[in-house]
């Protein structure tokens, strides 16, 4: 059931491209990046047990090191790539160092500090990073030669990335080490007295968990073609924590749901509601009253109770 419910909704990807407009394209391609960058982040909530609010760093960080180093030092993409990722990396296991000597709401606010510093330092290092005025001009890479110049050509790109994403995630928490990251979350002390190191398989999934949010931060300034300390806000991290919570946690559906359902809300039911703010806000209330666990368990209950009434 888990596995239909994913391949419907990627099985769904495929259409606009066939049926829909630049605009409509574009957005397809938005809601993909989101969707890797929320799945990222529920290896660490749903999988990890850890709540992350700083998870922007991470797509932050990975977009601003390849738009320095392809805008103004002349790397090509593909090096840019290598090193921003190899940056991000980096920094996911030093911040993973300072952030798992806390755990629960102790670990929430040293994520969300540490996101903050990163925030205060690309706001305030303008000759580095061009301040508020963010870094523009940049172009999207050309991979075996194909340009990705137009939507459509970079919306499979995105397409195909995010299906690798998937898949290598799925395959990372339905493995053995994510059995235990799983038991970890469930029983720390329980695992810990059989011999696994709590600590270590925490901090490999946070640094798993930041490299996949660098896809996503190279995914994003690729789209975008600019980048602005905004990236790296609370405000970013924070959507993709709702996006994680409001699908369903712990799913592999879920979070790609739950990141689309904000991304709609914020760039297209924006343009007809002024507060759409207040109505992202009901939406989160009501799937909380009426499906606590998230849109895509509430749904597969549903559907199991419908399967058992029939019969």
């Amino acid at each position: 059931m888990r596995w239909i419910g994913v391949a419907l909704l990627f099985g769904s990807l495929l259409l606009p491209p066939f049926f829909a407009g630049d605009f409509y394209i574009n957005l397809a391609s938005q809601i993909l990046i989101a969707a890797i960058f929320a799945l990222s982040l529920n290896l660490l909530v749903g999988y990890g047990g850890m709540t992350s609010l700083g998870h922007a760093s991470y797509l932050g960080v990975a977009a601003y090191i390849s738009a320095l180093l392809t805008g103004r030092y002349g790397f090509g993409h593909g090096a840019a790539a290598l090193i921003s990722l190899s940056g991000t990396v980096a920094m996911a296991a030093c911040f993973g160092v300072i952030a798992l000597r806390a755990s629960g709401l102790g670990f929430l606010m040293i994520t969300l500090a540490l996101s903050q510093v990163l925030w205060g330092l690309a706001y305030r290092m303008s000759n580095v990073t061009n301040g508020d005025n963010g870094i523009a001009g940049l172009t999207r890479p050309a991979p075996f030669g194909i340009s990705l110049e137009s939507p459509i050509a970079f919306y499979w790109f995105v397409l195909i990335i995010a299906t690798l994403a998937l898949v290598l995630m799925a395959t990372f928490v339905s493995s053995a080490f994510g059995s235990s990251l799983k038991g970890v979350r469930d029983q720390p002390r329980r695992m810990a007295a059989l011999g696994f190191n709590p600590w270590l398989i925490r901090w490999i999934t946070f640094i798993y968990a930041g490299f996949w949010g660098g896809v996503a931060g190279l995914l994003y300034v690729y789209y975008h073609k600019y980048i602005h300390p905004s990236s790296l806000s609370t405000t970013s991290s924070a959507e993709a924590l709702l996006g994680v919570i409001a699908g369903g946690s712990g799913t592999l559906g879920g979070p790609a749901v739950g990141a689309a359902l904000v991304l709609l809300l914020k760039n297209y039911v924006s343009a007809y509601v002024e507060r759409w703010n207040m109505l992202l806000g009901l939406v989160f209330l009501f799937i909380v009253l009426v499906m606590p666990a998230g849109i895509v368990p509430g749904i597969s209950r549903l559907v199991a109770g419908l399967r058992g009434k029939a019969r």
